[in-house]
């Protein structure tokens, strides 16, 4: 990632006269994500269903159109692997088959485009309604999950076409026929698709090794050696050749197909796609998962933009939406913010927009200019950079770091994964934040506070208010907790969050609120989250979530300054209380005796409970005051946590 900081370098002009200052570094950024996006944006396409050119369509529309509604700096605007599982269930819905009827799959994909303009409209509606917060009530894990089950269903899916097979039917059924694909590969396809894929995997292991790895990307790497070999082997040629006594096909099927003119190349959307239940599925499908990755990846940019600049995630949504309305009715495929590609961005130096506007231009002018060179490319190579994707989105670091977190974690992300794979995304989705429900629930939280924060506010003095939580601070009564929190940084204040009366507060919250005391230091202002002693925390991780199983009692503290006379009568009135722990501090000097004058003072201190208290003052105020009324009495409540014992409060209370 870039080294530069705000605190070394102001933050770059992003308007129109900033483009001449930030060129050169944007440009190099625009250029190298092209290097990335070229071949990607082919390969999700075909994934898609739809032809390859698709792909581009929405790269260069999102990049040059959102350039110019967004305030997001650095993100990336184009096709992503994470929607090729709901635009492939849309066009075999609509009858897609595969190639093996090119009428019926120009009529599917055609039904798809209308899918992807209502989709598109929807999505600008979300963004007019600023409901950009939307991805905020998702929890964390279940998203991730959804995410690595479609990395899984990507792999299923283009593994058997990198060794120049096909690929249909439902994930697990994917999943047992891959022995299938393995056992009749055409050697030629599978030379290089493995090639391929051991590059895409090879490479970012050995790229600090030299200068040259840093500077290309791997999927140029990919077509580096593809493109010669698959013309080596004569792939585009046709015909076939007999290997260990086996007959295989190869041909122009195997290879990338785009037109020579690529405005021969639009299609129109059939909006009696729209007129059916099973089209409007897919809408809410395309519009509301599209949302969600698209906020959570302008998010995750954000936070490691070098600037740390924010992106008004209301108005990002709006040009999504736009974007998507155009790229759907000239026959491209949904985008989002992409966040491979953003972070590619980021470590070019990318300083501004325009970048991405740079890439979506060099996209046109090299598909405009030479399209002839990208029907040289293997379809087994961009299959081979999918897998890759896949295997991403789908590592195994994704479970490490979420059992890291907590068990219940990871317990909510298979959830996820396993019900998308055995049902599909809505439901999985579905069952996934069923899932999270059920954890809190069987962790003690309310039901009253599943969805309502309860929250007390209290000023401090003119720059700061406490708010106090109680129940539960969970991820589906985070978005009022987050108005309440923000109103309070909208008016300029100091913020001290107390969470010592919530039974539980969840990773999702304790992540957001770290991601806001950025926001309030941004402004030379505090937010502290305090209360939390008498929780305990379900792993080491710095976020993990925190349940109260220790109990907080609230007691007394008194403090009494007296003559150092009074020090025996005291001490018998606290015995007669029945109070037997207190401490002595003596002498303490009188604040009016010359600086020679002599200790004349004690200070008593007790931490009692309330009974203990009020019977303390009455003993003073009706014993001591009337005949000694310059005594000082002080009392205030202090919250005090009872010794943790082994996992349960109960024991906790017994103890006590």
């Amino acid at each position: 990632m870039s080294k530069i900081s705000a605190t070394e370098e102001s933050i770059p002009n992003d308007g129109f006269s900033g483009m001449g200052q930030n060129f050169k570094k944007d440009f190099n950024a625009g250029f190298m994500v092209f290097l990335i996006a070229l071949p990607l944006c082919m390969g999700i396409s075909l994934a898609c269903g739809y032809p390859a050119i698709a792909g581009i369509f929405t790269a260069v529309i999102g990049a040059i159109l959102t350039t110019f509604i967004s305030n997001s700096q650095l993100t990336i605007k184009g096709p992503a692997a994470g929607l090729i599982v709901i635009a492939i269930g849309t066009v075999t819905d609509f009858g897609f088959t595969g190639g093996r009827d090119i009428a019926a799959d120009i009529h599917a994909y055609r039904m798809a485009l209308g899918v992807g303009v209502a989709a598109g409209c929807l999505q600008i509606i979300f963004g007019l309604l600023r409901v950009g917060s939307l991805g905020d009530f998702f929890p964390l894990c279940a998203v991730h999950g959804m995410l690595s089950a479609i990395g899984v269903i990507i792999i299923l899916k283009q593994f058997p076409i990198a060794l120049g097979g096909h690929a249909s039917g439902e994930p697990f059924e994917l999943m047992a026929h891959i022995p299938h694909a393995i056992m009749h590969m055409n050697p030629y396809i599978a030379a290089i698709g493995v090639g391929s894929l051991f590059i895409m995997f090879g490479l970012p292991k050995i790229k600090h090794k030299h200068k040259i790895f840093q500077m290309i990307p791997p999927p140029m790497f990919v077509l580096f050696f593809a493109v010669p070999l698959g013309l080596y082997l004569g792939v585009p040629n046709g015909g076939t050749y007999t290997f260990e006594g086996h007959e295989f096909k190869l041909g122009k099927e195997f290879m990338v197909n785009v037109p020579g003119n690529m405005f021969k190349a639009i299609a129109f959307p059939d909006f009696s796609s729209l007129k059916s239940v099973m089209g409007w599925k897919w809408v809410i499908m395309f519009a509301l998962i599209g949302s969600i990755e698209s906020l959570l990846s302008a998010k995750a940019i954000d936070i490691i933009d070098p600037w740390k600049r924010k992106t008004n995630l209301n108005r990002d949504l709006l040009a999504v939406g736009i974007a998507n309305t155009l790229s759907a009715f000239v026959g491209g495929l949904p985008m989002i913010s992409e966040i491979v590609r953003s972070k590619a961005n980021i470590d070019n130096g990318a300083r501004t927009r325009f970048a991405d506007m740079y890439h979506g231009v060099l996209l046109l002018l090299f598909v405009a200019l030479v399209p002839f060179l990208l029907c040289k490319i293997p379809l087994a190579a961009l299959a081979a950079m999918l897998v890759y994707t896949g295997f991403q989105l789908t590592s195994p670091k994704e479970f490490v770091h979420t059992y890291r977190i907590g068990v219940e974690q990871l317990i909510v992300f298979v959830t996820t994964l396993v019900a998308v794979l055995a049902t599909d995304l809505v439901v999985g989705i579905a069952i996934g934040i069923g899932a999270k429900f059920f954890v809190h629930i069987i962790n003690g939280v309310p039901l009253r506070s599943l969805f309502r924060p309860y929250l007390d506010v209290k000023i401090k003095d003119d720059n700061t208010v406490i708010i106090f939580a109680s129940d539960s601070a969970v991820f589906s009564n985070w978005i009022p907790f987050k108005r309440q929190v923000e109103h309070f940084l909208k008016e300029s204040k100091n913020v001290v969050l107390n969470m010592s009366k919530t039974k539980l507060v969840d990773h999702d919250v304790l992540e957001k609120l770290h991601g806001i005391e950025r926001d309030f230091h941004k402004k030379h202002l505090t937010m502290e989250v305090v209360g939390l002693e008498a929780h305990q925390k379900f792993s080491k991780h710095a976020f993990a979530t925190h349940k109260r199983n220790r109990e907080l009692l609230v007691r007394k503290h008194v403090s009494i300054i007296a003559d150092i006379e009074l020090q025996a009568q005291l001490k018998k009135g606290f015995k007669g209380i029945e109070i037997a722990q207190f401490m002595t501090v003596e002498p303490v000097r009188k604040l009016t005796d010359s600086a020679n004058a002599a200790y004349s003072l004690i200070r008593i201190e007790a931490l009692l409970q309330n009974d203990k208290a009020d019977a303390l003052f009455e003993y003073l105020r009706e014993e001591i005051l009337p005949k000694h009324p310059d005594m000082i009495i002080s009392i205030e409540d202090v919250e005090t946590v009872l010794p943790y014992k082994k996992n349960s409060m109960k024991q906790a209370q017994g103890a006590h």
